[in-house]
């Protein structure tokens, strides 16, 4: 195999460092003429879901506490930072240094008690952080307390920032008392909904106001969301486990029966 112009062949040797290691391999990958054709293809818009599926992948693998399993997935999830960064080198944007430059900068930035003036070490970390990002959005432009709150976060996740934001900036209850109040509300809306159109007006008001409440009681929605798929998966595979190939057909109070006795069986 000829080699990649620009890139030495150190960086395919196994007894390269990691990142050279990696950053070759993606080069020879992206190679126009000796490359991976499915590689050479891709474009940022192309990678961005695997990107998100990675991230998900690593955050699963937290969650199982599978610590073989999370070396591998973040493995998966730097091959998504290396493969967007190639691709903005060979565009002349930036390269994967440059990345590396730019959080370092960023982390020093945020961490004045650390690496900063002895003054700055009188600042409590909220004060400090909540002034750094401030200062951050001011020079990008930003408009609105909400300005940065990316567009494709999930919808659970996008919520609970939006809340975050608009809290910063006083716009929040004192307690639970009131999201709760909100939560109840709005089921009552979304019942009284009579167009399709209402009720999807609705139902985004109840889900948002269910995530104020959680998040007010200082669990991050998103967290809570994960841990109560994984256990209603969990049960009912225990449903199904219990009762065989007849499962489907039970009635509702059999399968509700069987439901109790998996959750007991967990306590």
């Amino acid at each position: 195999m000829s080699s990649t112009p620009g890139v030495s062949p150190i960086g395919l040797t196994a007894s390269a460092s990691g990142i050279a290691r990696l950053l070759g391999i993606m080069a020879r990958l992206r190679d126009p003429l000796n490359g991976c054709e499915w590689d050479v293809a891709q474009t940022f818009a192309t990678i961005a879901p695997y990107t998100i599926e990675e991230a998900y992948e690593v955050a699963d693998a937290i969650e199982r506490d599978d610590l073989p399993a999370l070396r591998e997935e973040l493995g998966d999830l730097l091959l998504q930072v290396v493969f967007h960064a190639r691709m903005a080198e060979e565009l002349g944007a930036f390269d994967f240094d440059a990345v590396a430059q730019a959080i370092s900068h960023k982390m020093t930035e945020r961490h004045p008690h650390i690496f900063g003036d002895a003054a700055d070490q009188g600042q409590s970390r909220e004060v400090r952080w909540e002034a750094q990002k401030a200062a951050e959005r001011a020079a990008k432009g930003a408009t609105s307390a909400l300005d940065g709150v990316a567009l494709a976060l999930p919808a659970l996740m996008r919520a609970e920032k939006l809340q975050k934001r608009a809290a910063r900036v006083g716009f929040d209850w004192p307690d639970t008392a009131g999201p709760r109040a909100k939560v109840i509300e709005e089921l009552d809306e979304l019942a009284a909904a009579k167009s399709e159109a209402e009720k999807l007006d609705e139902a985004g008001d109840l889900l948002f106001a269910a995530v104020n409440l959680v998040r007010r009681y200082g669990i991050a929605p998103e967290d809570a969301l994960r841990h109560g798929n994984a256990k209603f998966e969990r049960r009912f595979r225990g449903m199904e486990a219990l009762a065989g190939a007849a499962f489907p057909a039970l009635s509702l109070d059999e399968q509700e029966d069987l439901w109790q006795q998996v959750k007991a069986a967990e306590r």
